[in-house]
Formats: structure tokens, sequence, C-alpha cells
């Protein structure tokens, strides 16, 4: 989910029943040349606990120094080893750790020895349909002390089509006595409980269907809580997230910053309106929040006149 869950988006998640949020992916090697660049994706919004650093990277004691010196504000430090860019991969961090389970062990046990705080790790269920290897590298993972692990059902190669093997996830779920959080195809109430009920998984990773979609985190609480639906939010309520979210952001960002991130939010969170794609052409050339107030105010008078 990188460049999605800014600051700003997730304090609003979290505000929406989110138990835990979890920062872009971080690079331990920008936070050790370039600590400065990474201190936004670092910031925390008030009250935004427990929240966990993403990082990633393939040099188990850079990593753990790393945690130890930037991480001591988070609740928990969570280590990517699911991520299939091919940016990341190529370096052989991300999801290429699947191939080195050796290695992925050692980051863990040197993160353990080192931070005072629980470590997490999310994987995928292998490199490809040829290397899946999700169980014993879930296994392994555990005894180098993980606290918890998360498991997305595709490999690395699926990147994100087809379905997800749920199948793998309740295995890796049998085979393990921390928790478990299940993560793939997660996109209503209906999927998350079923995603529950088929794996027996401990919690569940909402990633993508959160993209101008928050209100998701609230749709599924209420729902596994009560077995009953929520209304969808208005397209005023809509709106009126998408101003709070920019607002949010100039207050950590410059403004042209701000604008350029919210872009690709302005285009998510009109998802499903009329004349969407219009809209989308609109969202691209916003240039202040004042630019955005106007632009929400335009989709609220679009769908009152339609």
């Amino acid at each position: 989910m990188a460049g999605v869950t800014d600051p700003a988006f997730r304090a609003i998640c979290h505000h929406m029943g989110a138990s835990m949020t979890v920062t872009e992916m971080v690079s331990v090697q920008g936070l050790y040349y370039q600590p400065q660049k990474a201190a936004e994706i670092r910031h925390i919004s008030q009250g935004e606990h427990p929240i966990a650093m993403q990082v990633f990277g393939n040099d188990g004691k850079l990593m753990a120094d790393m945690a130890k010196k930037y991480g001591s504000e988070f609740d928990i430090i969570d280590i990517n080893m699911g991520c299939p860019a091919p940016k990341v991969t190529k370096n052989g961090y991300g999801s290429a750790l699947m191939k080195d389970p050796d290695l992925a062990a050692d980051i863990v046990k040197r993160m353990k020895d080192t931070v005072d705080k629980p470590v997490t790790v999310k994987i995928r269920t292998g490199w490809d349909a040829d290397s899946i290897n999700a169980i014993p590298y879930a296994i392994l993972m555990e005894q180098a002390g993980a606290d918890a692990l998360a498991i997305h059902g595709r490999t690395r190669m699926e990147f994100y089509h087809g379905e997800a093997d749920w199948g793998i996830i309740a295995k890796v779920k049998e085979a393990l006595t921390i928790p478990v959080i299940g993560n793939g195809d997660v996109k209503c109430p209906l999927s998350a409980k079923a995603l529950m009920d088929q794996t027996a998984c401990d919690g569940i990773m909402v990633g993508r269907a959160a993209e101008g979609n928050p209100f998701i985190f609230r749709e599924i609480k209420h729902y596994l809580d009560t077995g009953e639906f929520l209304p969808p939010p208005t397209i005023e309520e809509r709106m009126d997230v998408v101003i709070h979210h920019a607002t949010l952001l100039q207050e950590i960002y410059d403004g042209y910053l701000m604008t350029r991130m919210m872009r690709k939010h302005l285009a998510w969170y009109t998802k499903g309106v009329r004349d969407a794609s219009a809209f989308r052409s609109k969202a691209v050339r916003v240039k202040s929040l004042e630019e955005i107030k106007a632009f929400a105010q335009m989709v609220i008078d679009h769908e009152e006149e339609n």
C-alpha cells in the first residue's frame, strides 16, 4: 500500500474502526542514509495506536538497528516479506525473501534480539506456483521469534491477479501458535466473515479495498459484531472525508506535495459516482485545498442533480 496509507489516510481508517494501522513501507537503507525523507511516512497522528512501523530490506543488522533507532514511538515493528513490486524484489527485498527462508529467519531473530516490542511478519504463499512454501516458511518465522504473521493468499508472481488461496491461509493458521492475520480478496463485510470462517484466522488485513473507502472498516466491524449491514455512506459524508483527508495532509506536507498526493485519492473517493471518469480528469488538476473543497462540492451537486 505504498503511496496509499499516508498518515492522514491511516488516521481516518483508525477513526473508522481499523483495529491497527501500518505505515507505508519504510526502506531501512532510506532510514540510514536519508532519515529526514522518511520522517513524514513515520508520522503518527494523535490517537493512532496501535500502529506498526513497516520496514523492508534484507540486511538483518541494519534492519534491527534502524528499527531500534526510529521505531521507538511505534507499538509494533512489521517486516515486509510480501511486497511483489519489481523495484523491491529486484534488490532481494519484500517477497524475494520467500526464496531465502534462512535469511528471513535471521532478520526476524536479529530484530527480536534488538527491539523491545512485538515483531510481526507479512508473507505470501510463495514466490511462484512451483515454490509454494508458506507453511514451512511461517513455522520458521515463529521459531525465529515472530509474534504474529500476516499472509496474503497469492504468490509473488500472481501479484494481485486471480483469486487469493484462502486454503493455504487456513493451513498456516493450523501450523502456528502465534496469531495469524489473513489477507487477500476482502472487499466487503461478507468476504471478511467468509475469510474468518474458512481459515479460523485471528484477524483480517484489508488493503486495496480501502482505497477511497475507509468506511469499509466500520462496515466490517459492525457486521462481525452484529450480523447486520450498515447503510453505505452518503455522498456528503464521502466528500466530508475527502476534505478532512486533505486538511490533515496539509498539516504534514506542503501544499504542492499535498495536492499531488491527494489526486489519486480523489479518483478513488469518486469511484462509483455518476460520470466518475470526468471527475477523475478533474482530480488530476487540483492545486490547492480550496480547489479540493470545490471539487468535493461539485461532486455533491452533481449527484444531487441526478
